[in-house]
């Protein structure tokens, strides 16, 4: 996987977001996805979200994720 696809993943689960992806390696992601649909909801629910956007590629794609998950108002 690289930065892209894993972009066009989150954007079509969470479609008014935006994304921004980064990675040295292709294994190793940070992601900063900003959303209103993160609108009262937990940082852990925030990710949640995210990595539902993602499936299996995070069991066999991506080896780790550091996701900045904000409402456009954070």
């Amino acid at each position: 996987m690289n930065p892209e696809q894993i972009t066009q993943l989150i954007q079509s689960a969470i479609p008014d977001a935006d994304v921004s992806v980064s990675s040295d390696d292709n294994v190793h992601f940070t992601a900063t996805v900003i959303s209103s649909s993160f609108e009262n909801l937990s940082l852990i629910d925030r990710h949640k979200m995210i990595y539902a956007s993602l499936g299996d590629n995070m069991k066999q794609e991506i080896h780790a994720l550091s996701i900045d998950a904000r409402t456009p108002d954070s």
